[in-house]
């Protein structure tokens, strides 16, 4: 790295101390800026990394709630509101035991340059809690939402901070959040949160969308190398929202997704995943994946624990949690003859993964790009709440497909133009960063 973005980036270790997922995406996003210092010195000027590296507002709070049996829980909410250059902070709410400030901020961090990335007039911010929804009841998450909203609900809006949902945040969870916010403020402000039940003002396609994006994103990268999704044996790790629609749409376009995971294990289905089948299991029935197996019967294979990317497959999708595909299995997987990884969760390849993807020409699309497909979507819910609109499935999902095929193409020239020719990561980082950087720049030392 070069000298002064190492020292500006060893100055966010020591301010960030015990962040090591922030670190990482800090890092990866330094290393591709090391193309622009020469041309853009008003960076350097301006302060820009380092602001960019320092969240406007960052909110931690406690959650009391009462849970079924009387017992009172008390659970850590969390809020970064990382930039508002270019719109209103926007992001997802996280619930999963995991959750803590740095992993708050790490998603943050990106959702900066993901959000640039959609050409939306959207800035970026995360939140969530260490609460875990898994086993409770409908009444127990209910009034954990409305505690965590009881704090939050002083720090948003539609022209502030519009959270979403993430991890461990449905739809469900919405509603108890958006009634809890229209109780306290008295206002039915639609726009403060994206992810909502069609009912009451949420979009068509915000459900499919993430899994769709990542999707249609690698489709764009099997075009550019000239094939295409036909035929091909495609892996998907997890089993949630993402992971389902991205098999989804997987077999739209003529692919072949075989494998879906959970924490306990994965399962591989030569003939195709069953998508009723795996719906029923995982979204009605909130079930386990091996039930999968059981079920579907003769010539799908459950493998308990191990690594899914230990299958022979010709495109990746990593659409479960963060640094889940490691360097060992990126080696396993090129040696496998994979041709393209398209992110679908949050960094879901370790930094040893994506070096061994670019020395074997994996093509590699990194989250902040081929996941956008999510925000990207909750920024078309907004819009229609703004207008009192509704759009209709297939416009939503028109809009949707032309937002993932001008990401594509934006980091493909972006790449181009630093001198990093099919370098997505590159292409993405500076494509992103340039936008948020100059905006930043208009507004001020703000």
């Amino acid at each position: 790295m070069e000298a002064n973005l190492q020292s500006t980036y060893d100055t966010v270790l020591q301010r960030n101390q015990g962040e090591p997922e922030f670190h990482q995406a800090v890092k990866e996003v330094f290393e591709s800026l090391e193309t622009l210092r020469d041309r853009h010195p008003e960076y350097e000027s301006n302060g820009i990394l380092m602001r960019l590296c320092e969240p406007e507002r960052q909110l931690i709070f406690r959650v009391p709630w009462v849970d079924d049996e009387g017992m009172v829980r008390i659970n850590r909410g969390f809020r970064v509101e990382y930039n508002s250059a270019l719109g209103p902070y926007k992001g997802g709410l996280r619930f999963h035991p995991s959750v803590n400030l740095g992993i708050v901020k790490f998603l943050g961090f990106e959702q900066i340059f993901k959000n640039s990335l959609t050409g939306l007039p959207i800035g970026g911010g995360k939140g969530g809690s260490d609460f875990d929804p898994h086993g409770r009841s409908d009444g127990e998450i209910m009034r954990f939402c409305q505690s965590f909203m009881t704090e939050l609900h002083r720090h948003i809006g539609e022209y502030t901070d519009v959270p979403a949902g993430d991890i461990g945040v449905g739809a469900r969870e919405i509603g108890y959040l958006f009634g809890q916010y229209k109780r306290l403020t008295n206002r039915y402000e639609a726009g403060v949160l994206t992810g909502k039940g069609l009912d009451w003002g949420g979009s068509l396609v915000r459900t499919e969308a993430t899994g769709y994006g990542a999707a249609i994103f690698a489709a764009e990268m099997l075009k550019a190398r000239e094939t295409s999704f036909e035929g091909r044996r495609v892996g998907v790790s997890g089993s949630g929202n993402v992971a389902i629609y991205a098999i989804e749409k997987v077999q739209q376009l003529g692919g072949i997704p075989i494998t879906a995971s959970d924490s306990a294990g994965y399962i591989v289905d030569e003939r195709g995943i069953d998508l009723d089948l795996l719906r029923q299991i995982k979204e009605v029935e909130r079930g386990r994946i091996h039930e999968y197996a059981v079920r579907r019967g003769t010539g799908v294979h459950y493998v308990e624990g191990g690594s899914v990317w230990d299958v022979p497959m010709d495109i990746a999708l990593p659409s479960a949690t963060q640094n889940e595909l490691d360097g060992k299995d990126a080696r396993t997987l090129a040696s496998n003859g994979l041709k393209v990884v398209a992110e679908g969760a949050n960094m879901p390849c370790t930094p040893e993964a994506v070096e061994v993807f670019r020395e074997a020409r994996v093509g590699f699309g990194p989250g902040k790009a081929a996941n956008a497909g999510g925000v990207a979507t909750s920024a078309l819910e907004m819009q229609q709440n703004a207008s009192r609109d509704t759009w209709t499935f297939d416009y939503t999902e028109a809009r949707l497909t032309e937002i993932m095929r001008n990401i594509h193409t934006t980091c493909l020239e972006t790449a181009e133009d630093v001198g990093r020719p099919g370098d997505y990561v590159v292409g993405a980082n500076v494509a992103g960063f340039r936008k948020v950087a100059n905006a930043m720049i208009a507004l001020g030392v703000v």
